[in-house]
């Protein structure tokens, strides 16, 4: 079952150092509850990374995704390279744009499922990485300034 989902929120920091805590992949255990172990195994020639490799578990449910990232001046976009062992496909991306407050943010996630879940579930999950996306990146970059 195909779900998508967006949500916008403010980080007050400036868009720079918004990029430069997504780019850090590896802290993502710090600030993200589903990502147990993230390793990067390529970089673009910028030292940002390119193919990752990462442990995660929501609601009980663990998986190993391999994903692509490109990052194109304030937007990343990520995408499963193939399919994992509880998802046929994902895409996703940041968006950020100056705002008053810092950055304005906008967080889209899309995930295709192979095993049939009941649709509470789904929704369940889908809430959860939309709050981990926006409050524990919110939470993270705020803490640090």
């Amino acid at each position: 079952m195909a779900v998508s989902g967006s949500i916008e929120f403010d980080v007050q920091a400036p868009p720079e150092k918004v990029m430069e805590v997504i780019a850090d992949v590896e802290s993502l255990p710090l600030w993200s509850s589903s990502h147990r172990k993230v390793e990067v195994r390529s970089r673009h020639d910028d030292g940002r990374p390119a193919r990752v490799w990462m442990a995660i578990s929501t609601m009980g449910v663990s998986d190993e995704q391999l994903v692509d990232y490109t990052f194109e001046d304030n937007v990343v976009r990520w995408e499963l390279v193939e399919p994992s062992n509880q998802q046929k496909t994902q895409t996703g991306s940041y968006v950020l744009k100056p705002s008053a407050k810092g950055t304005s943010v906008t967080f889209d996630l899309a995930v295709d499922l192979k095993i049939p879940m009941p649709g509470f579930l789904v929704k369940r999950g889908q809430k959860m990485a939309l709050e981990t996306a926006s409050k524990g990146l919110k939470k993270f970059i705020e803490d640090a300034n």
